[in-house]
């Protein structure tokens, strides 16, 4: 069976060998486009929903799967919740390699959750995340001493243990 078409991914960029996003090495997606727009963000060049470029997902498998010592692929942004389906279907190619997903957004577990309600495609996608890095970045709550995020109020979630605990499990 042919792999699904994946629909068209706007990113900022992609970065390979990362070891900041997430555990081990990683290959980062940087999507394009960003509603939140946090004063102080790290990525402001990923707010303009015209900025970017189109991706080619197959390339992106491609340098992932070249890379043995790649433990996972991390979606960052920008939101990558603005671009659920085209991640959705990448994530599941990407997850089909054994690799794991880290997914950063700005919005909650639990508003990504209502999001899923009216958009199946935002369950999907937040299915695929092994952690989510979730909640708006806040300048008052930085704190460079935390893993993987950069202010307090932005929670690591392990997202299989968090839909279960929720009734979304698998």
């Amino acid at each position: 069976m042919p792999a699904e078409e994946i629909p068209p991914l706007r990113v900022a960029g992609c970065v390979s060998d990362s070891i900041v996003d997430g555990p081990g090495m990683r290959y980062v997606v940087f999507v394009q486009g960003c509603p939140h727009r946090c004063p102080g963000c790290h990525n402001p060049q990923t707010h303009d929903f015209a900025g970017g470029y189109p991706a080619d997902p197959d390339e992106i498998v491609r340098q992932v799967k070249a890379d043995p010592l790649m433990s996972g692929v991390t979606f960052s942004g920008g939101e990558p919740f603005c671009q659920p389906e085209a991640l959705a279907a990448l994530g599941e190619r990407i997850r089909a390699l054994g690799k794991n997903i880290v997914i950063y957004s700005g919005y909650t577990f639990e508003q990504l959750l209502q999001m899923g309600e009216q958009n199946p495609a935002v369950l999907r996608l937040l299915r695929l995340a092994d952690l989510l890095v979730d909640g708006p970045y806040l300048e008052a709550e930085r704190d460079l001493t935390l893993e993987y995020r950069g202010s307090r109020n932005q929670r690591l979630i392990k997202v299989p243990e968090a839909l279960a605990a929720v009734g979304l499990a698998h």
